[in-house]
């Protein structure tokens, strides 16, 4: 099953991609893939040190497509790079089970809109293989542009989940992101409200999700114990008493069934 993980900056995706591939690792094996800008789903798994992007592995491109990272427009690199091993390859092992694994994709630097570098046809490759190829369970940690998803690797993504917040800036940025998911055919969206204090918000956002036609499928309370597990540098499974950690067990129980 491949998931994307998308919605507005600060609304706590990543924390639910983090928990979510630690909670379906427990009975399955899990690619999770960071294509977030930000680059924070390491630290929400609890995973320290830098990383490298493979964005940012200029030697690996040059040996995949045949051409420089930031080549200038106009020079011949290949369109088709072989990247079959690269999921294995450069995945960070998560755990003693090996049934997690993390790939950090990172971001193409660009002076406009479109870019066909080098670094961009390898990254998309390295997304249609793991999306069309892969068996194992697909956690992608979006940002809202949906940059790595091409129109046919988008049509193989089971599941894309818009996290919103109880806020009207949050609610707008999940009609866009409906708009463009439905522009490239992804086939079903869902919604998570996170950050919920009470029952009011819960339902303020529930309602403005249903009035653009999608469903929701759970809610995360507001939890300090996402802040203490931050701070400590632990991921939310660590703490599986928390609210937060328990109602998204929920929804990985909504997804699965």
């Amino acid at each position: 099953m491949k998931i994307a993980i998308t919605g507005k900056g600060g609304v706590g995706k990543t924390t639910l991609s983090g928990t979510l591939a630690c909670i379906l690792s427990q009975r399955y094996k899990v690619f999770a893939i960071d294509a977030d800008p930000d680059m924070n789903l390491a630290s929400s798994l609890g995973i320290t040190g830098p990383i490298t992007p493979i964005s940012k592995m200029k030697d690996l491109i040059k040996e995949r497509t045949g051409a420089e990272s930031g080549s200038s427009f106009g020079e011949v690199f290949k369109m088709n790079p072989k990247i079959s091993d690269l999921p294995e390859s450069l995945s960070i092992n998560y755990g003693n089970e090996g049934n997690l694994k993390l790939l950090v994709m990172g971001t193409i630097d660009k002076g406009g809109e479109g870019c066909i570098c080098p670094a961009s046809v390898l990254l998309k490759a390295l997304m249609r293989n793991l999306i069309l190829k892969k068996d194992e369970y697909i956690i992608l940690d979006m940002e809202a542009g949906i940059e790595h998803l091409g129109r046919k690797t988008a049509e193989a993504v089971d599941l894309m989940i818009i996290v919103v917040e109880p806020g009207l800036k949050s609610i707008e940025t999940a009609a866009r992101i409906k708009k463009l998911a439905s522009d490239i055919g992804i086939p079903k969206l869902a919604c998570v409200i996170n950050k919920v204090s009470n029952e009011k918000e819960e339902n303020f956002a529930t309602q403005k999700i249903k009035e653009l036609g999608l469903e929701v499928i759970g809610s995360i309370p507001r939890d300090e114990e996402v802040i203490r597990s931050d701070m400590e540098g632990h991921p939310l499974a660590k703490y599986p008493d928390s609210a937060a950690f328990k109602s998204i067990a929920k929804i990985a129980d909504i997804i699965l069934s």
